[in-house]
C-alpha cells in the first residue's frame, strides 16, 4: 500500500511574538519515522511530509503534495496543538478525494480517543496508543473490527476496539526513516548551545515512565518501562554516524538511566570503541551517582538535563512527589564536578502556583548555577492527571492551537491576570540569561559553541525581531 505520513505543523511559538522556532531548533518527528520505518519494513511504500521541515510550504500546497503521491491511505500524527491543522488538512484533502482513508494518531489522539470521530467527521480512523503494529495491520487492509487499539466508525456508531498491548522488545522496530526527511541532518538544528559538533540528530531509547508527575500525559506508552538494549542503542548511534555523519545526539527518554545496567553496558561501549561522536540525555535526581557521572562523562555524554520543575517544595510535593530541593543541589554540584553540564527544566504556572512560589523558583534556579535553563509554560494536556479537576483551580483558555508549552493557557487562581504571568515569566527568564556567573560560562566556551554562535549570527535579524517582541510582548 502507497501511505503518506504526515507531521503537522501546529503552532510552535508564543502567541503574538516573532517565530523563530525553526531557526532555534527543529527536531526530526522520531514517531512518525518509527511508524514509517515500521511500514516498509512490512513492504509498504511510505512517504513523510515534515510540514516543520526545511521546506514549509502552506496548507494548499501540502495537500498537493500529498495527492502527488496517489496514497491510499493517509496518516496523521498530532499533538494537541496541531490536531486541528491537521483536520483541515484532512478536509481539503476530502474534498479533492472524499473517500481516501485518513487516520489520526498521537498522544492527543490516544488522550481523547472516540469523542474525535464524532466532533471531526473528516476523520476515518485513530490509533490508540502505541502505532507500529495498529497502523501496520490497518495498512494490511485486516478488518477494522479485528485490528486491536483502532477506533472507526461503523455507519453512525462509533467502535472502539480493545487496547493494543505495548511492543514487549523494542529491539525489533527498525531505526527511524531519517532518511525520508527532506535536509536531514544538517538542516535540522539541535537547540542553541546544546552541543559543540554538527550536524546534530536526536533518538529515544526507551518507552514509558514509572513516575506519576501530575502534568505528564501518559496515554500513549502508559506508566510501564520498556527500553532498548545497550547494543541496540550502540549500533543505532553507529548508524547515524556512518550514515549520515551525526556527531552530537539529543537522547530525548524520559527515564535514560532508569535501568543502570544497559547504561553501563552502553556507557562500556562507547569507551571501548568510541564513535567520534557526543551525547545529551536526562536523568531523574536518585538515579545519577558518581560512578554514573563518571561513565556517562568517559563515554562522551556532554550534558545532563534534570527535571526540576519548581523551586518551591509545596508544588513539588504535589506535582512531582519524591524530588526534593537539597537533593537538586547536590546532583547539579555532582554533575558539573565529573565535568557534565547541568541543565535545569522549569515549569511556571502549575496549579497552586503564585508571586511567592515563582519569586523562590528563581531564586532557587540562579542559585544552581546551571549550565542552561528551560522554563516551560504549564499546559493541562487532556491525558494528565491534573486536567481532572484543572477548572477547580484556576481560568482555563482551552484553545488547541496554543496548548504548546510555550503559551499560557492556564491561570492560577493566586496569580493576578494573565497579563501579570506573562510578565513574571519573562522577568524569570531575562534574569536568567542576564546573570553574569551563566554569561561567563557561555563566553568561556565561545569557541566550542561556534556553531551556535555562527547560527545565530546567520539569522540575527530575526533572533533580535523575536527578542524584541519578547520584552515588548507585540508582534
Amino acid at each position: 500500500m502507497r501511505v503518506v505520513l504526515v507531521h503537522p505543523a501546529g503552532s510552535n511559538w508564543v502567541e503574538g511574538y516573532r517565530d523563530v522556532s525553526a531557526l532555534a531548533n527543529r527536531m526530526p518527528p522520531l514517531g512518525l519515522l518509527s511508524l514509517a520505518a515500521w511500514l516498509e519494513k512490512e513492504g509498504h511504500q511510505v512517504r513523510v511530509i515534515d510540514c516543520l521541515g526545511p521546506k514549509v510550504r502552506n496548507g494548499e500546497d501540502t495537500i498537493s503534495r500529498i495527492l502527488g503521491e496517489e496514497p491510499e491511505l493517509v496518516g496523521f500524527s498530532t499533538t494537541t496543538s496541531a490536531f486541528l491543522d491537521a483536520w483541515q488538512l484532512t478536509q481539503g484533502l476530502k474534498r479533492i478525494e472524499p473517500d481516501l482513508p485518513v487516520v489520526f494518531g498521537g498522544v492527543h489522539v490516544s488522550a481523547i480517543g472516540g469523542d474525535l470521530l464524532r466532533q471531526f467527521p473528516e476523520i476515518d480512523f485513530l490509533v490508540i496508543g502505541e502505532g507500529e503494529v495498529t497502523l501496520g495491520e490497518l495498512a494490511a487492509k485486516r478488518n477494522p473490527a479485528d485490528i486491536a487499539g483502532l477506533v472507526f466508525r461503523d455507519g453512525e456508531k462509533i467502535i472502539t476496539n480493545p487496547v493494543r498491548q505495548p511492543i514487549t522488545d523494542l529491539d525489533s522496530l527498525p531505526f527511524p526513516a531519517y532518511d525520508k526527511l527532506a535536509g536531514f541532518p544538517d538542516r535540522y538544528e539541535l537547540p542553541l548551545f546544546s552541543s559543540i559538533n554538527a550536524p546534530g540528530a536526536t533518538m529515544v531509547t526507551s518507552r514509558g515512565c514509572p513516575y506519576q508527575c501530575s502534568y505528564c500525559d501518559r496515554s500513549v506508552f502508559k506508566r510501564g518501562y520498556r527500553y532498548n538494549s545497550a547494543a541496540y542503542i550502540y549500533e543505532h548511534m553507529a548508524w547515524l554516524r556512518k550514515r549520515f555523519g551525526v556527531r552530537h545526539l539529543n537522547i530525548y527518554d524520559d527515564l535514560f538511566t532508569l535501568h543502570r545496567e544497559r547504561i553501563e553496558e552502553l556507557c562500556g561501549k562507547l569507551i571501548a570503541k568510541p564513535l567520534g561522536l557526543h551525547f545529551n540525555c536526562a536523568v531523574r535526581v536518585g538515579h545519577s551517582d558518581d560512578q554514573l557521572l563518571r561513565l556517562l562523562k568517559k563515554a562522551g555524554c556532554l550534558m545532563v538535563s534534570l527535571g526540576i520543575e519548581s523551586g518551591d517544595p509545596r508544588l513539588l510535593e504535589v506535582h512531582k512527589p519524591g524530588v526534593y530541593l537539597e537533593e537538586v543541589k547536590t546532583t547539579v554540584a555532582r554533575i558539573q564536578a565529573h565535568g557534565l553540564r547541568a541543565k535545569g527544566l522549569f515549569m511556571m504556572g502549575l496549579p497552586g502556583e503564585s508571586e511567592e512560589s515563582i519569586k523562590k523558583t528563581s531564586d532557587f534556579v540562579i542559585s544552581l548555577g546551571l549550565d542552561d535553563m528551560n522554563m516551560a509554560k504549564f499546559t493541562p494536556f487532556f491525558g494528565a492527571p491534573v486536567s481532572r479537576t484543572i477548572r477547580e483551580q484556576g481560568e482555563l483558555k482551552e484553545d488547541w492551537h496554543l496548548m504548546n508549552c510555550l503559551n499560557f493557557v492556564f491561570l492560577p487562581k493566586d496569580i493576578a491576570s494573565w497579563q501579570r504571568l506573562d510578565e513574571l515569566y519573562n522577568r524569570h527568564v531575562k534574569r536568567f540569561y542576564s546573570d553574569p556567573g551563566w554569561r561567563r560560562r557561555l563566553a568561556s566556551r565561545w569557541w566550542q559553541y561556534r556553531h551556535s554562535f555562527w547560527r545565530l549570527i546567520r539569522h540575527l535579524p530575526d533572533f533580535l525581531a523575536a527578542m524584541k517582541s519578547f520584552a515588548s510582548g507585540r508582534k
